[in-house]
C-alpha cells in the first residue's frame, strides 16, 4: 500500500454555471437554426430588408433642397433687383422666392402628418408656444416703436418663430420623456 494522497488533475477546470456569462462579447454563442442536412434545407432566417439613403431620409432630403433652392432664388432676386431698381418686374423677381419656400411649408407639413401622437403633440404644443411668443414679443415692439424704437423689417418674424419654435420643441420634448 502506498501512502501517497489521492490524485488531482491539475489540467481540469472549474465547472461555471450554465448562465455566468449571458451578455459576454467574449463568449462565442450557438444559433439555435439547425445546420442543413444532407441537402435537406432547414429553415430560412428572415432576410434582413436594406433600405437606401432616399427612402431613409427622403423627407430630409427633399427640404433640404427646396431650401436650398429657395436661397438661390433669394440670392439671384435680390442680386437682380439691386442691378435693376427700376425695371418693371420686380415686383415678379421680388416673389420668386416665395415658390420654394411654400414647398418647404409643404413638405413639412406632409412629414408632420406622417409622424405618430406623440411628435404631433409636441409640434402642435411647440407652434402654440412660438405663436403665442412671437405675438406678445411683436405686440411688445410695436409699443416701444410708438416709444420710439427703430422700425423693424418683416422679414424678422419668421426666423424668430422659427427660434421660438425650436425652444419649444426642446422644452416640450424634455417634457413628455
Amino acid at each position: 500500500m502506498s501512502d501517497a494522497p489521492p490524485e488531482h488533475n491539475p489540467t481540469q477546470a472549474p465547472v461555471e454555471p450554465l448562465y455566468t456569462h449571458p451578455a459576454s462579447p467574449f463568449t462565442r454563442t450557438e444559433s439555435n437554426i439547425p445546420p442543413m442536412v444532407a441537402g435537406i434545407p432547414g429553415p430560412t432566417p428572415p432576410a434582413m430588408q436594406v433600405q437606401s439613403t432616399w427612402v431613409t431620409y427622403r423627407s430630409q432630403i427633399e427640404i433640404g433642397l427646396a431650401l436650398l433652392a429657395y436661397m438661390m432664388l433669394l440670392i439671384g432676386s435680390v442680386t437682380l433687383l439691386r442691378a435693376n431698381p427700376e425695371a418693371s418686374w420686380r415686383y415678379v423677381v421680388a416673389v420668386v422666392p416665395v415658390l420654394p419656400a411654400a414647398l418647404v411649408v409643404f413638405l413639412f407639413v406632409r412629414r408632420l402628418s406622417q409622424t405618430d401622437e406623440l411628435q404631433k403633440r409636441i409640434q402642435t404644443e411647440a407652434f402654440a408656444f412660438a405663436l403665442g411668443g412671437t405675438a406678445l414679443l411683436t405686440f411688445t415692439y410695436g409699443f416701444l416703436e410708438g416709444a420710439g424704437m427703430p422700425h423693424l423689417n418683416w422679414t424678422f418674424i419668421l426666423p424668430l418663430i422659427a427660434g421660438l419654435w425650436g425652444i419649444g420643441t426642446a422644452i416640450f420634448t424634455f417634457r413628455y420623456r
